[in-house]
């Protein structure tokens, strides 16, 4: 099975940060350079849904309809690239298990974590359906995409760090999956 393309969905408001919580810093690191460095051994590159720059890809039909459009752009993004699938993470999950990722990958057909719908794996093919779906009106969710096209939800049974708050980030010191 081909490597997946990487793609980490950073184009979300933030509001409940109150800054642009990719960039925000632990550990040295950026939260959104945590996320690619958790990819990277399991993909074939990674995409920046939601950015401008030379590895960004914009949501898809436009900003402003939550993970899905960036979901939705990374599967156009894998399709041009000739990828067949696509491993996606939220920017704020700087504590990603290398193994929940190997197990996605090599996961065949779509698939979620069913504690963290944002965190998958999709297929390329499915992009002219997600098109459909996000014109026709569908839920702006993960996990009413996921429904629609019959995706399996993954219990993983530890807990993964998703950072939404500066408090959750200060807590990241003490957590340990």
């Amino acid at each position: 099975m081909s490597r997946p393309l990487g793609a980490i969905l950073a184009g979300g408001a933030a509001s409940r940060f109150g800054s642009d919580k990719a960039l925000a810093e632990w550990e040295g690191l950026r939260l959104i350079d945590h996320v690619r460095i958790a990819l990277l051994p399991h993909c074939s590159g990674v995409v920046l849904c939601g950015r401008d720059g030379a590895d960004g890809v914009p949501d898809r039909p436009a900003g402003g309809r939550g993970p899905l459009g960036g979901l939705n752009a990374a599967l156009h993004a894998a399709a041009a690239r000739g990828l067949s699938r696509v491993l996606v993470a939220p920017c704020d999950t700087p504590l990603l298990p290398a193994p929940l990722l190997a197990l996605l990958a090599e996961h065949a057909g779509p698939a979620y974590v069913a504690q963290l719908p944002v965190l998958g794996i999709w297929e390329a093919a499915l992009a002219p359906r997600c098109d459909a779906y996000l014109s026709g009106g569908g839920r702006s969710s993960m996990r009413g995409w996921a429904s629609h096209i019959g995706a399996t939800a993954i219990d993983w049974p530890q807990s993964i760090a998703n950072i939404n708050s500066r408090d959750d980030l200060a807590g990241l010191t003490g957590f340990f999956p």
